[in-house]
């Protein structure tokens, strides 16, 4: 394990010396819950009703911003990958005494500490600015649940970023998958306000996975039995993106 350091170390140079990268990777997202809490909220005034129970729009949309904060760095940090190997970086760090799994493991425990430190400014902002009640019993599961969301996305986005030659190409397809896993899911509105055709891809959706998992956690929405299995599908995913990533990872040396 010790491969591990020298990647987190690298890591942690090239975030503190590109402000722009920390800007989006932590900012963002809390501009993002207070643009669209405060409007959205007014809006709808009454709030929305979700199983029977009556949410403001800040207390359904918080989990869908720490949702969109994971699935946005592990974006970001899969991009990076491009920039390493048409520097030559990407294939010297892999001729270093480091197992892949050391080099996979260490981006990803960066990415963690950033999804961490980020989903606690926009719990922070929702508490202090919008007024949002923040269960302490929640912590725990957002604290695992982070960890978890944030490693599957990176290992899906690192596979097509270790299997595509073309920086042109991987920004199509993730930017096409951002705009549709996003909206296409719980993230932003109840599933049941959608036509039924969206409603199914909604369902199968991962996004809406650990989103429903998320707002189970801060609000009570929803079943415990249905928050295990959705959190249960959702590592199932992350252990197939990561073998699949060690894979992809193998075939992008050869």
């Amino acid at each position: 394990m010790k491969g591990l350091f020298p990647v987190l170390y690298r890591d942690y140079v090239m975030r503190t010396t590109s402000p722009l990268w920390l800007f989006f990777d932590l900012v963002v997202p809390v501009m993002y819950l207070l643009m669209f809490g405060v409007g959205f909220n007014s809006a709808l005034g009454l709030g929305i009703e979700l199983e029977g129970r009556s949410l403001s729009y800040n207390e359904f949309f918080l989990a869908g911003v720490i949702s969109m904060a994971c699935f946005g760095l592990a974006m970001n940090q899969s991009y990076g990958f491009f920039v390493d190997r048409d520097s030559g970086i990407f294939y010297e760090t892999l001729t270093y005494p480091i197992t892949r799994g050391e080099f996979l493991l260490g981006k990803i425990i960066f990415q963690c500490i950033l999804a961490v430190i980020q989903t606690a400014l926009s719990l922070a902002a929702a508490a202090w600015i919008l007024g949002v009640n923040i269960p302490s019993s929640s912590l725990v599961y957002l604290g695992v649940g982070i960890l978890i969301v944030t490693s599957g996305w990176f290992f899906t986005f690192a596979s097509l970023a270790f299997l595509m030659r073309r920086t042109d190409t991987f920004n199509t397809v993730i930017n096409v998958a951002y705009f549709v896993l996003m909206f296409v899911s719980s993230m932003f509105y109840p599933i049941d306000r959608l036509p039924s055709a969206f409603r199914v891809l909604s369902y199968a959706n991962p996004v809406t996975w650990h989103t429903d998992v998320f707002r189970w956690a801060l609000t009570g929405v929803g079943s415990t039995e249905s928050a295990l299995v959705q959190a249960a599908a959702f590592f199932i995913f992350s252990l197939i993106a990561f073998r699949v990533a060690l894979w992809a990872l193998s075939r992008a040396v050869e």
